[in-house]
């Protein structure tokens, strides 16, 4: 069933700062030491940061091809169906409901909240108190809501207040992202010309080589796990197809703020990574805990906590805008088509705003918060969208075959030596991120092998879908 186009109120800038937005939160700020450590190379670090970031722009452009031909709100969902069909995009909008969409709202929610309390001094219970509530769920061990109350809550509030804006007014939430995205950006960019203008590091740190250097199988096991980093990190770029229907001339607007946002992502990235370089060399950039706060005080003297706990602030701000306005159109379009609950499917009859949906995704997201189980919820998203990201892939080439007559405004380049290059390389990511989970589990480092639980979440989704599909029957059949 064909979903009819909401009110197009998003333009290049809007749907690019989209891109931009959903992309840099606090990745940037996080990531790079792990990835350092893991590398234990300045030039194999700023490679895999180029190679992500190359990956994830291919991987833009491939959807790019499918977002000009279908422009209607729902995205990934509206994409499966046309290639695989009603179960799989039932599947895939459950996993995003489930997993993907609401837990990268929680996380980054939480992230914003915790360095918000840098400044505001939240309250937080007793340790008594905080473990007097234990939530004990098989196989992944003990949950404790009351810990961090006042970071909690206030992450509760984020996610209810910039829902209730973009339930409000989509030209509102777009706004809103234009505007954080621009803060967001020339704060980085601060950031990276106040360390390099500093004077107080070295251009010989980008190729300075460790003290202790990886080689062979170490090395390749170690970049994989850069690479994981660094896909968390340039995690986002889909959503813009999610508001296809709302954005104003898409087959033009989608494929350019694609392309625009990731190329900007990645000179981004590299040019933040280059910044921490300058003033740590690899070594001591691997040791750190918090490496832009490091790098800050180097650079800019003490004041290094708070300016690092203000941009993370901002940038996972536009963060949680970014996704809480365009996540919910997946089920909002599997509510049109009577795949999911039927409410979720309604526009407000004033705002012209996936409402129902919004405030679902809402209510599903601030559970995830007070579960606090963090860690698990972004290795379990990044690894399901990857699956996801790989069959969309791969329906590129199931659609040139379908629909070989089908009108393409954008054509991804180099097809199909692009395509297959993408499709091997996420194969390979799953099939050795799930090896990893393996592998630490039986380590005893984590308490559940979470690709595997994120898999067996989204099969919880197939007896959901029989129950929508005989129910979606017996509607039809009642008329």
């Amino acid at each position: 069933m064909a979903i009819p186009s909401a009110r197009r109120m998003l333009g290049f800038w809007s749907a690019t700062s989209i891109v931009v937005g959903s992309i840099i939160g606090s990745g940037v700020f996080m990531k790079p030491a792990t990835m350092a450590a893991q590398t234990a190379s300045p030039v194999w670090l700023a490679l895999v940061w180029v190679v992500a970031g190359l990956l994830s722009l291919i991987g833009g452009l491939i959807y790019a091809e499918v977002g000009a031909m279908f422009p209607q709100t729902g995205g990934l969902y509206i994409y499966f169906q046309k290639m695989f069909g009603d179960f799989f995009a039932f599947m895939y909008g459950w996993a995003g409901f489930a997993v993907i969409n609401t837990a990268a709202v929680s996380a980054i929610s939480f992230v914003c909240a915790q360095y918000a309390d840098f400044f505001l001094q939240l309250p937080q219970f007793a340790e008594a108190t905080e473990k007097a509530v234990v939530w004990h769920i098989p196989l992944l061990g003990n949950l404790y809501p009351l810990e961090n109350a006042g970071v909690k809550s206030l992450a509760i509030a984020l996610i209810v207040g910039l829902t209730w804006l973009n339930y409000r007014s989509v030209k509102a939430g777009g706004i809103v992202q234009v505007v954080s995205t621009m803060i967001k950006v020339g704060v980085i960019i601060l950031l990276v010309f106040g360390i390099f203008l500093s004077g107080n590091g070295s251009v010989q740190h980008f190729v300075q080589p460790s003290a202790n250097p990886k080689e062979g199988w170490q090395l390749a096991g170690g970049l994989v796990a850069a690479l994981t980093g660094a896909f968390m990190a340039y995690d986002g770029w889909v959503n813009v197809t999610f508001v296809g229907g709302e954005i104003k001339d898409p087959q033009r607007n989608i494929p350019r703020s694609l392309l625009m946002g990731l190329l900007s992502c990645v000179i981004i990235y590299l040019l933040v990574n280059q910044a921490y370089l300058y003033v740590l060399p690899v070594d001591r950039m691997s040791a750190s805990s918090l490496v832009a706060a490091d790098a800050i005080a180097i650079a800019l003297g003490e004041t290094s906590g708070a300016i690092v706990a203000a941009m993370i602030v901002i940038c996972t701000f536009g963060a949680i805008n970014g996704n809480t306005m365009t996540e919910a159109r997946v089920t909002y379009a599997m509510g049109k088509d009577r795949l999911f609950f039927a409410f979720t499917g309604k526009e407000h009859t004033k705002y012209g705003t996936p409402g129902n949906a919004l405030w679902l995704h809402c209510v599903w997201a601030s559970v995830l918060v007070v579960s606090g189980s963090f860690d698990m919820l972004a290795d379990m998203f990044v690894f399901v969208a990857w699956v996801a990201y790989t069959f969309g892939a791969i329906g590129v080439f199931v659609l040139r075959r379908k629909m070989p007559d089908h009108p393409r405004p954008y054509r991804v380049w180099g097809y199909p030596l692009v395509p297959l290059l993408f499709i091997g390389f996420a194969a390979f990511y799953v099939i050795s991120t799930i090896m990893n989970d393996i592998n630490k589990y039986n380590a005893g480092q984590t308490p559940v092998i979470n690709s595997l639980l994120g898999l067996v979440i989204t099969a919880l989704g197939a007896p959901l879908y029989l129950y929508f599909r005989k129910s979606k029957t017996k509607a039809r059949s009642s008329l």
